[in-house]
């Protein structure tokens, strides 16, 4: 009990100084909320103007709902959450390079791999915050038309992040392999958020991006949240989506801590962390 204490009190203590490191940039903050609503507007309106009498007709005949705007701020939700695991997680070891904080972090009596799990909660925490503002806001603005209540998504939502945020683990040792990722991470962010449909369905794409778009468990994760919340038919049945998932948070869990674990002896046998 003592052992569960002192990892809550840990993991506690990281959340609580990245929630301060947060707060003393307000204006960021502040962008980092409305940011998303900056970028949701021209679609909107660019969808008002292709749609009938309020009815996306030609998105109706492809997705099953005519309500664009619900589906894609429910993709905005997997978005942030896929890019929190990139810039978040993977990046969270190059921000303590860049402040000079790795090697004192390093230095404490405390397992590496729980570090870096502390700042996964951390990253989920400080998302999971946005994400309120921003479906707030965008209910306001735009009308939300959820047709199950958001509880009932959980079931899908929470193996995504788990397997999310084990590849952040992956993605963290690769950081301290390179020591500068942000062109690498930009790049994978953005195209996984892609090709996952978090702006548009993936039956749209052309097949060779398709047969990407459905090898990864992230496509399956969102469809599944936009079959239940807006009732529309999923990719394939929900019990394989969900079994998808499942294998995806186990074995991107343990992968992500192995390969992260093998980096860190690698760097400290080779004496390379603090070289940047």
């Amino acid at each position: 009990m003592s052992g569960l204490l002192a990892t809550v009190r840990i993991i506690w203590a990281i959340v609580k100084k990245d929630l301060l490191v947060m707060l003393r940039y307000p204006l960021n903050t502040f962008m980092m909320m409305v940011e998303p609503i900056m970028w949701l507007t021209p679609v909107y309106f660019l969808g008002r103007a292709f749609s009938s009498n309020s009815v996306a007709r030609g998105f109706l005949a492809t997705t099953g709902t005519g309500d664009f705007m619900t589906f894609v701020l429910l993709g905005t939700i997997a978005q942030s959450y896929i890019s929190a695991a990139f810039w978040g997680m993977g990046m969270a070891l190059r921000n303590d390079m860049t402040s000079g904080t790795l090697e004192a972090n390093w230095l404490a009596p405390v397992s590496r791999l729980l570090l870096l799990f502390g700042k996964s909660v951390s990253s989920l925490v400080r998302t999971s915050l946005n994400l309120v503002v921003i479906l707030a806001l965008g209910n306001q603005l735009f009308g939300l038309e959820i047709s199950a209540p958001f509880w009932k998504a959980g079931a899908y939502l929470l193996p995504m992040l788990i397997g999310l945020y084990g590849f952040g683990f992956a993605y963290a040792g690769l950081v301290l392999l390179l020591k500068d990722a942000n062109v690498l991470t930009d790049v994978t962010n953005f195209l996984v958020s892609t090709l996952s449909g978090s702006s548009f369905p993936v039956k749209v794409l052309p097949t060779p991006l398709l047969m990407i778009s459905l090898a990864l468990p992230m496509t399956y994760g969102l469809d599944a949240i936009r079959s239940i919340l807006l009732g529309i038919p999923p990719l394939v049945a929900l019990g394989w989506e969900s079994l998808i998932l499942i294998i995806f948070a186990l074995v991107f869990s343990l992968a992500g801590s192995y390969i992260f674990r093998r980096v860190d002896q690698h760097v400290r046998r080779t004496g390379t962390l603090s070289m940047y």
